[in-house]
């Protein structure tokens, strides 16, 4: 009677085994707790919502409903500012005869290769006055004295100097690309926080190890701020460069439709700067999504 008493009441008192999983086969999680995952997960991520992409485009719209309500109601005077569907019917004829590719390619290139001589030079020099002492103290304040100097300035010595040809046009693109970056550079090299270099060191890393995988990724944030800056200011150069004796590109075509009084050919030129400068921005943004993970992830690293 003992032993059965005892071994019903151990019988009761034993937690029921889970049967071990199978190899190979993958633990199943409740739902709840999948569902709470994958909620974690996209509220992680900073995904643009169809609301914000509204509030983005609110106040261009606006302005563009403005316009066509100024120009229908005749509030807006045709001769001081065209209407919206004669900009239109101008990028047409500039479209159809080939002018506005033919200009538009022509700026692009230029753009293309002064921003890429600029950009690199500021992006080295960045990198060599914020690691070195020494290459601070020789570069940083011949950069820092030049970099005050305005396009107008420069414009009428690099004609005289090397003519009418691309040549000035791109020195003054690389000019306005190189300082912008060189200053954020040398700014996020040199402000990497001490922590995080003594964290690096810890692990082990000296010398160019600690610059590629510690001051190097810290720095992007600000080489990128620097990125668009460049960008911007290396459209401004373009407009200086294409306005003083250029034969062809986008700001040609505008001194020309200013000698001929097209006011929507004017428009038409403004529009695509705009929409340029927009395209800039766009691919800094994607490209910050690569290099900057975690600010995707809604979250520091």
């Amino acid at each position: 009677m003992t032993t059965g008493t005892t071994t019903s009441r151990a019988g009761a008192q034993t937690p029921p085994v889970a049967a071990p999983a199978a190899a190979g086969t993958v633990p199943t999680t409740a739902p709840g707790e999948a569902g709470a995952r994958r909620g974690a997960t996209s509220s992680g991520r900073t995904r643009r919502s169809p609301r914000d992409v509204l509030l983005r485009a609110s106040v261009p719209t606006a302005i563009l409903a403005l316009w066509f309500l100024g120009s229908a109601q005749g509030w807006i005077d045709e001769k001081q500012f065209p209407a919206p569907w004669q900009v239109g019917d101008a990028f047409v004829e500039l479209v159809s005869t080939g002018v506005l590719w033919e200009n538009l390619s022509v700026s692009l290139g230029r753009v293309a290769v002064g921003f890429a001589i600029g950009g690199l030079l500021g992006l080295t020099l960045g990198v060599v006055a914020g690691l070195f002492r020494l290459g601070d103290q020789l570069l940083d304040p011949t950069l820092q004295m030049l970099r005050t100097i305005p396009f107008l300035a420069i414009a009428p010595l690099l004609i005289l100097w090397f003519g009418i040809d691309e040549r000035p046009k791109i020195i003054i693109i690389a000019a306005a690309a190189l300082f912008p970056l060189y200053l954020n550079t040398h700014s996020g090299v040199r402000n990497v926080d001490r922590k995080i270099l003594e964290a690096g060191k810890v692990f082990g890393l000296r010398g160019l190890g600690l610059v590629r995988h510690v001051i190097l990724p810290e720095a992007i944030p600000s080489v990128l701020v620097g990125l668009r800056v460049s960008l911007s200011v290396s459209l401004l150069a373009l407009i200086v460069a294409e306005m003083s004796n250029a034969p062809r590109g986008i700001g040609f075509l505008m001194v020309s439709a200013q000698q001929y009084f097209q006011m929507d050919v004017l428009v038409v030129c403004v529009l695509i700067y705009a929409v340029w400068g927009l395209s800039v921005d766009l691919v800094v943004r994607a490209l910050e999504r690569i290099l900057l993970p975690y600010k995707r992830l809604g979250r520091k690293p």
